[in-house]
């Protein structure tokens, strides 16, 4: 059973940052694309970042520039370090693994998925 735990989520001001981290348990990520996506209140899932198994990145356009994925196959987390924060990135932060290497916006590309991480951002 794939476990998927998020953490590093919190209240930050506009301009600040945090890292958010997600550690994988019952099996390894390395064979596998991850991904970072987000839900604000009233709003459907979307996505925000990937990266695949062999290090490829996608980032959505709202995030990029911004927003950096990252994944320490040894340690079995992906990361995800978010600058610059604006009011409008205020959601629930979701990892998730995807079915294959591969793995890019498309949400049912995801099989496992993590129970969330609060980011909130004030102005």
């Amino acid at each position: 059973q794939v476990q998927l735990v998020e953490s590093g989520g919190g209240l930050v001001q506009a301009g600040g940052s945090l890292r958010l981290s997600c550690a994988a348990s019952g099996s390894t990520l390395s064979g596998y694309a991850m991904g970072w996506f987000r839900q604000a209140p009233g709003k459907e899932r979307e996505f925000v970042a990937a990266i695949s198994s062999s290090g490829y990145l996608h980032y959505s356009a709202s995030v990029a520039g911004r927003f950096t994925i990252s994944r320490d196959n040894f340690k079995n987390t992906v990361y995800l370090q978010m600058n610059g924060l604006k009011p409008e990135d205020t959601a629930v932060y979701y990892c998730a693994r995807a079915k294959t290497g591969y793995g890019d916006r498309v949400i049912t590309e995801y099989i496992y998925w993590g129970q969330g991480t609060q980011v909130t951002v004030s102005s």
